[in-house]
């Protein structure tokens, strides 16, 4: 095939075949073709877009580019999650042993953050010894003695996907749906899971931004997971304001402990409860919702859902300790408060400046590969609609560079905002999409 002949049918609009799609994946994974080729047909598509056949051929293409993950050995139903990410998004450490003590194998890949926080596996390394590096047989394995396994991505698992994100952070391509789509259910799909269920996020934290294109991506996502054949549900959520009151590694650890003993804040314990419920559902182990709901419940209150989170760090040759000694997670040796210039209600807390104010402290990447300084981050007593006083103390700042402050400081001044009124609560889940494409509107909603 002529791979200029390819960019430009794509440039003038045209849809690319499976088989060419499949020449291109293939060959750009081998080495064969350059990436300053593969950049101009990502621009093309950033352009053109793809339709639904497009997108399903390059999903395919993309998980057929290395090794699967075999999870048929183990009994049972497996069932995966993943969110897009956000500010305080720690909803996977809760949500894990969650849905594990109830009865159903979560078999998880995870990556590194790259942004404001690091991802679940970058927090998880908060427990000193805790290893991300496990083999597909290590892998299976543990998830078949314990329920659960959160692992990074082996350098098998979709190598294609690998090299096209590397190039697409590079070549201001990264947000375009049919990418997105593709790149993320090509790695679901690679874990073997039977069921997947999806959170979207929107607001400022979220690169989807509008509640309208955070839909767009949950129809794509479902669309392609059960046309390759797994059970999947997205739930579009908020990210307007940062998740929970921790920001930052392993401050989040510390809230996801809370959240397991039952004293979360709400936002996070609603979430994961919704998202918990839906995970038992569709994985076809209860019969319905409410019985989900109650499951859910019930291992969460009898403590069941904390110890397997104990047995997760352990089995992964973390130390297990500082969830009941919380002062031998890393601590940073420097803590400043941000104080409220003004008495009123907090009518906004935009999650985007609390996410580049945790970045400054060290909490982020600002380049791939850049180390995370696990003790960095911020703390948030309130959340929007509170009423405060002014003085009162509106974040707690750690990190152990003293010259990150100023920058962080200025950047959560710009976060806030203090009315006259309390606001309106916005919904922690603002729709549900299913196979059957229906988005509900769901009652729960919170500040």
């Amino acid at each position: 095939m002529n791979l200029p002949a390819l960019i430009q049918k794509k440039r003038d609009g045209s849809a690319l075949t499976k088989e060419e799609i499949r020449y291109i994946i293939e060959g750009y994974t081998a080495g064969h073709i350059p990436d300053y080729q593969v950049a101009a047909l990502l621009m093309a598509i950033y352009f053109r877009g793809m339709d639904m056949e497009e997108i399903l051929s390059l999903t395919r293409a993309m998980l057929e580019s290395g090794a699967t993950i075999d999870l048929s050995d183990i009994p049972g139903p497996k069932v995966d999650k993943h969110s897009t990410g956000g500010v305080g998004d720690k909803t996977s450490l809760v949500l894990g042993p969650l849905v594990a003590a109830a009865g159903v194998k979560v078999a998880k890949l995870s990556g590194r953050g790259l942004g404001y926080s690091g991802g679940t596996i970058d927090k998880l390394e908060s427990f000193k010894g805790f290893s991300v590096e496990m083999s597909r047989q290590q892998f299976v394995e543990q998830v078949k003695n314990i329920g659960i396994a959160l692992s990074g991505q082996s350098k098998e698992l979709v190598p294609a996907d690998k090299k096209l994100y590397a190039l697409r952070d590079v070549t201001a391509t990264v947000d375009s749906l049919p990418l997105i789509a593709s790149s993320i259910m090509s790695k679901k799909l690679a874990s073997g899971a039977e069921a997947i269920v999806l959170d979207v996020k929107t607001g400022s934290g979220s690169f989807n931004g509008s509640l309208e294109r955070a839909i767009k991506l949950a129809n794509l996502l479902v669309s392609i997971g059960e046309s390759m054949g797994r059970r999947t549900l997205a739930l579009v959520s908020d990210m307007e304001q940062p998740l929970g009151h921790a920001v930052g590694n392993a401050l989040e650890v510390q809230e996801a402990i809370a959240c397991l003993r039952g004293k979360g804040p709400a936002d996070l314990s609603t979430l994961c409860l919704e998202l918990g419920t839906h995970m038992l559902t569709l994985s076809g182990a209860v019969p319905g919702r409410e019985v989900a709901r109650q499951k859910i419940q019930q291992v969460w209150q009898s403590g069941q859902a904390l110890e397997v989170f104990r047995q997760l760090v352990a089995a992964q040759g973390g130390d297990p300790r500082p969830i009941d000694e919380p002062a031998l997670f890393p601590q940073a040796s420097i803590q400043r408060e941000f104080r409220s210039p003004k008495t009123g209600w907090i009518s906004r807390i935009s999650a985007r400046e609390i996410g580049l104010a945790a970045l400054e402290l060290g909490a982020g990447r600002k380049v791939k590969g850049e180390p995370i300084d696990l003790s960095a981050g911020i703390f948030l007593p309130h959340k929007v609609g509170a009423q405060v006083k002014k003085g009162q103390v509106l974040a707690r700042l750690h990190s152990n560079r003293a010259q990150a402050f100023g920058p962080a400081s200025e950047l959560i001044a710009a976060a806030f905002e203090i009315g006259s009124q309390q606001p309106e609560p916005r919904p922690i889940i603002w729709a549900e999409v299913d196979a059957a494409k229906v988005k509900k509107q769901p009652s729960s909603s919170s500040n």
